[in-house]
């Protein structure tokens, strides 16, 4: 009897044993598929960002991943996705990868919307149309809602701007902004920035010269255009300074080259200068009702703080130094008009 009961004892003692030995295989084998689910590392190094458009659900983002071999093991990243309740919480942006990330690192940072700034540059952009597509392939917008937006000019009245006139406030310089930012949101930032620009002195500078901030900005175009070199602006807009306060029509050769919209050309003949268009400052007296390039910072500075001179004339150099000869009188300009064609001539420029 007493050998039945040790016998019974030790049989249970067993079963208890294997019982522990299964339930910590049982448990091992949870922990270690967690860890293999979660933290072991899953992202390749195929590419450098995840970018997820606005609207996108959750089948889209684990198809884009699927395709473009995000994921060494894609079920195991679903599988997270859904017990991370990911499904339900995708928010749009450019997210930097690192190879080696876990699911639970992507997918937090993807739930979080913790996204990369894209540092945005633009300079020297001659058309709106040129800008809202430069837009287009660094930002989620495309050219077609860009342009919409800078040619409503409901939306535009409400900053005192015009379609003919909007491309002023976007000044050269290097912008950090979310690649997912909304059209309406990328105006906004640009208008600050430009808002920022316009200081009660700079102002005042404008106000000195009986122009708006506008028509500093569409003046700065014109300089620009013509300006090789950044330490010749403020003679240049001393000049047309001169011309606008005797009334005296621009006869700026950039102005109507961005009536013909034809940018090849070299050579300004006397033909162009009848083109029927408000920006051609041949045919009419004062400033053109927008600009004709993206005025960059150093334009616009040049404009306000202009060089005081009694220049009414100019033309290139002879010597294509980029350079400009100028005069006070239409008897010197001739003299340089003659010899910058015999240059032109010589060198075979016709047009």
């Amino acid at each position: 009897m007493t050998n039945k009961k040790a016998s019974s004892g030790h049989t249970f003692r067993k079963f208890v044993v294997v019982m522990v030995i299964i339930l910590i295989i049982a448990v091992g084998f949870t922990g270690l598929n967690y860890y293999l689910k979660y933290y072991t590392p899953n992202v390749t190094d195929k590419q450098e960002y995840l970018y997820i458009h606005t609207g996108a659900d959750f089948n889209a983002v684990y198809k884009t991943i699927q395709d473009k071999g995000i994921v060494k093991d894609t079920a195991s990243f679903y599988k997270a996705a859904e017990n991370m309740n990911y499904v339900s919480r995708v928010k749009a942006g450019r997210y930097h990868l690192k190879s080696g990330m876990s699911n639970r690192r992507l997918i937090n940072m993807l739930a979080s919307g913790t996204q990369e700034p894209v540092n945005f540059s633009f300079h020297n952009l001659r058309l709106k149309e040129e800008f809202a597509g430069f837009v287009g392939k660094h930002l989620e917008p495309d050219s077609v809602s860009m342009v919409r937006l800078l040619d409503s000019a409901s939306y535009l009245q409400q900053y005192g701007l015009t379609p003919d006139n909007v491309y002023v406030v976007f000044m050269p310089n290097t912008y950090q902004l979310y690649w997912n930012t909304t059209p309406d949101k990328f105006f906004k930032r640009m208008y600050a920035n430009y808002e920022k620009y316009w200081t009660p002195e700079r102002k005042q500078k404008a106000a000195a010269l009986n122009l708006t901030p506008v028509e500093v900005s569409v003046l700065a175009s014109i300089v620009d255009a013509e300006a090789l070199h950044d330490d010749e602006m403020p003679a240049i807009a001393g000049l047309y300074l001169n011309r606008l306060k005797k009334g005296m029509k621009l006869e700026a050769d950039p102005t109507v080259i961005f009536a013909e919209h034809d940018f090849t050309i070299k050579r300004v003949l006397t033909r162009y200068l009848s083109i029927n268009s408000p920006y051609n400052t041949y045919l009419h007296t004062g400033l053109p009702p927008g600009p004709i390039m993206m005025p960059s910072v150093n334009a616009v500075d040049a404009v306000l703080d202009y060089q005081h001179n009694d220049y009414i004339y100019m033309c290139a150099k002879a010597d294509f130094s980029g350079y400009h000869a100028f005069a006070t009188n239409m008897t010197d300009h001739m003299v340089n008009a003659h010899a910058f064609q015999k240059a032109l001539n010589d060198r075979n420029i016709r047009k």
